[in-house]
């Protein structure tokens, strides 16, 4: 199956929600736009950091049907899969064929810890129901709170013909480093999805990676890659130190909070996070301005 396409940053689209916590179709077409206007590959739509667990089966669907209909093309979007059972996730496996996405990317269960065998008979399903659509592993311990085994992962790569690679969220450079080697032999593709590990990731042989911080920054972010594809390693390197503080600044905030800050003090207008979840205190806010100047932002 190809899996050309798999390359380059790809990024965990923000939703834009307006006062009453409904998309904002206007907004969210103009951030699409701007994405793809400054150099992503790729958008993950329903991503983590898209806020997918806050939004229901067709407010996601929503969000997909305009992502689609903007990008009209022009780059790969993906579709993210993250529900706890199943056979919710075969009826998202349906609204992603609906709109032909290029391809689904599937996180492994939240709150309940399965045992590889369950995790792999989720996994299939959900591959095999999915037919001649591309599938991404995506393997985020932060957020579920365990790991995908390199056994699981190697079991289902060169099972499925249809999985045709996975986005690597564990900061683990070891695991990362692994899932690579021990697939490379069917042409198995591995993304970074730390953004303060894309250098290191690519140097591994990693394809490239999902970044939050592209919704704000998209063309420091993409620097750190085309420089390194172009061979320039001092210049991409300089650029990842250029991300890191940046980044590292948005713990400061609850998840997924501080993408929405950054892009707001930019000018970008992705507001507000779906409640409970606030936007950064004025402390805090203050502290994301200064990386910002710090790392070369007029702002």
């Amino acid at each position: 199956m190809d899996s050309s396409f798999f390359s380059g940053i790809v990024v965990p689209i923000a939703t834009v929600i307006d006062e009453n916590e409904n998309i904002d179709e206007k907004k969210l077409r103009e951030h699409v736009n701007f994405m793809i206007d400054h150099g992503v590959k790729g958008i993950l739509a329903a991503g983590s950091n898209s806020e997918f667990y806050m939004m229901d089966k067709d407010e996601n669907e929503r969000a997909l049907s305009i992502i689609t209909s903007e990008v009209r093309g022009r780059i790969p979007v993906y579709m993210g899969i993250g529900e706890i059972r199943t056979r919710k996730c075969l009826e998202l496996v349906k609204v992603a064929k609906k709109y032909n996405v290029d391809a689904v990317s599937v996180l492994q269960p939240m709150f309940i810890k399965p045992s590889d065998d369950e995790l792999y008979t989720h996994l299939s399903t959900i591959a095999d129901a999915l037919g001649d659509t591309p599938m991404l592993l995506y393997n985020n311990p932060g957020r579920t709170g365990y790991a995908m085994s390199q056994d699981l992962v190697y079991r289902i790569a060169h099972e499925k013909k249809n999985v045709i690679g996975m986005k690597d969220s564990s900061g683990d450079v070891t695991q990362l480093e692994e899932f690579i080697r021990r697939n490379r032999d069917i042409g198995f593709k591995v993304m970074c999805g730390k953004d303060t590990l894309i250098y290191a990731s690519l140097a591994l042989g990693a394809v490239g990676a999902v970044c939050c911080t592209a919704n704000f920054i998209p063309d420091l972010v993409c620097s750190i890659y085309d420089k390194f594809v172009a061979g320039d390693l001092k210049d991409s390197l300089e650029a990842q130190f250029r991300l890191n503080p940046i980044r590292l600044q948005m713990d400061k905030s609850s998840f997924p909070v501080a993408m929405k800050d950054y892009g707001n003090i930019l000018g970008l207008n992705l507001g507000k996070p779906f409640l409970p979840n606030k936007n950064s205190t004025e402390t805090q806010l203050e502290g994301l301005r200064k990386a910002l100047i710090d790392n070369g932002y007029n702002i």
